[in-house]
């Protein structure tokens, strides 16, 4: 049992993964596999890219929840939890791009929270040469919760057409789309200056 943990963070690797290639085939952007495909394939491949996002998220929770439950927090378990929220994070960016959010309300922030993921890993790695930890945050937590459901959200609206229950009325999909890039824009401000806090701590242990 002490194994579920990261087993499910193992998973939510695999998941992040599937999402990412799912999305870019139904995209067009598989060579030799998306030019072939119908359009119900492709409505297909986003509802099971949607739904393993979703999924993976949910991981994101219960990993850690149960890691503390079973008194199996481990040094493996650590490295991989944090890995796998990036990747997630990051692959669903890339997705949504390859979707068609190339639209300054989603490129834009998609970008900064790119550049954000990148630089803490690069100052994370810089400062354990040094002796330096810096530990996850409140707010980074915080900030993690707000990037799943924000893009939760953003890939639904950029997938509207997949999913037959949703109305295709302007007047719901309208309000929707807001919704989703204002929450998608209050991540990045937050995961922003998460990202100038580990800045300023890293600076400060290295000065």
């Amino acid at each position: 049992m002490k194994s579920l943990p990261n087993i499910l963070t193992s998973g939510r690797l695999v998941l992040a993964l599937f999402m990412f290639m799912a999305l870019a085939a139904a995209a067009g952007a598989v060579p030799g596999l998306s030019d072939h495909l119908s359009q119900e394939t492709q409505f297909r491949l986003e509802r099971w890219a949607i739904y393993a996002f979703m999924v993976a998220a949910v991981t994101d929770f219960f990993d850690g929840w149960l890691a503390r439950k079973l008194d199996a927090v481990s040094l493996w378990g650590a490295i991989l939890d944090p890995i796998g929220d990036k990747v997630l994070v990051c692959g669903a960016i890339l997705g949504l791009m390859a979707l068609g959010g190339a639209q300054p309300m989603v490129l834009l922030p998609g970008g900064l929270i790119l550049f954000r993921e990148f630089t803490v890993s690069a100052l994370r790695e810089v400062g354990a040469g040094k002796g330096v930890k810096l530990p996850v945050t409140l707010l980074a937590k915080w900030k993690t919760t707000l990037q799943l459901v924000a893009l939760t959200l953003e890939l639904v609206v950029a997938a509207w057409g997949a999913f037959p229950l949703l109305p295709s009325d302007p007047a719901i999909l309208g309000p929707a789309s807001i919704l989703a890039h204002s929450l998608f824009w209050l991540a990045t401000v937050v995961t922003l200056i998460t990202g100038a806090q580990y800045w300023e701590q890293t600076r400060k242990a290295l000065a």
